[in-house]
């Protein structure tokens, strides 16, 4: 399994550009380790080399994802997670403390959370939902990338109508969160959700609005009418109490 490592490597080295690494790197406000590979390329890299290596079993494709992942290069962490994804009919309840293990040790950016969350988790977690309170549990974490991951694994789930009083619940946990990239996660959960369950992620905005960081609440309200997004924006002026 090594060589074809190495050759995936090799070939990343080779389509790396400078303008695509520096351009890339304003989308973050951590340091990054790529190469400068655009992401469809990536993608198109990844789906080639499964061809060749569609024969092994999950638990090989896992072992060269551990590698992946644990480089640094976000290049390499996308191909993980496709390549992890390819084995979704096959999930096992097992699995999820390795997808776990992966986010906690090795995610350091965004893009690697939410592409590992979004759909290898998110996956996971439609096919075993008794797993929602293990992302109940992320809310605590000291990683920001595992709180922030507790939201986003619930984004394509949430599209599908699913799940409504546990994003509700999870929300409401990260709700104070002071990290920026915590507060746009959960913020675009509840947007997620907003598109089946409109009503009812209104009246939460709207219950929790002058708690809720504004940065998490424009992301929620995004996909809303006007005039939902004008009541949940509106700042009520606080009348002074005069006493005689």
């Amino acid at each position: 399994m090594e060589p074809v490592l190495s050759q995936v490597r090799g070939d990343l080295l080779n389509l790396a550009d400078g303008k695509v690494r520096e351009s890339g790197k304003r989308f973050f406000k951590e340091e990054v380790k790529t190469y400068g590979v655009k992401t469809s390329t990536v993608s198109k890299l990844a789906k080639d080399y499964f061809s060749i290596l569609k024969h092994l079993g999950k638990d090989e494709i896992f072992l060269l994802c551990d590698e992946l992942w644990s480089s640094g290069f976000m290049e390499e962490s996308f191909i993980a997670c496709e390549w992890s994804y390819k084995f979704h009919r096959s999930y096992e309840p097992e699995d999820f403390r390795i997808f776990g293990h992966w986010l906690a040790t090795y995610v350091t950016n965004w893009a690697a959370c939410d592409t590992l969350c979004n759909h290898t988790i998110g996956k996971f977690i439609e096919m075993y939902p008794a797993f929602l309170s293990d992302l109940k549990n992320w809310t605590k974490n000291e990683n920001r990338w595992v709180r922030r991951g507790a939201a986003v694994s619930l984004i394509v789930p949430a599209r599908k109508g699913m799940f409504l009083d546990e994003i509700l619940e999870i929300a409401n946990s990260l709700l104070n969160d002071s990290d920026d990239m915590v507060q746009k996660g959960y913020g675009w959960m509840l947007k997620a959700a907003s598109q089946v369950h409109q009503k009812e992620i209104f009246e939460f905005v709207m219950s929790k609005k002058h708690e809720m960081p504004r940065t998490a609440l424009r992301y929620a309200i995004e996909k809303m009418p006007v005039e939902l997004k004008s009541k949940a924006m509106k700042r009520e002026k606080i009348n002074p109490t005069f006493e005689p």
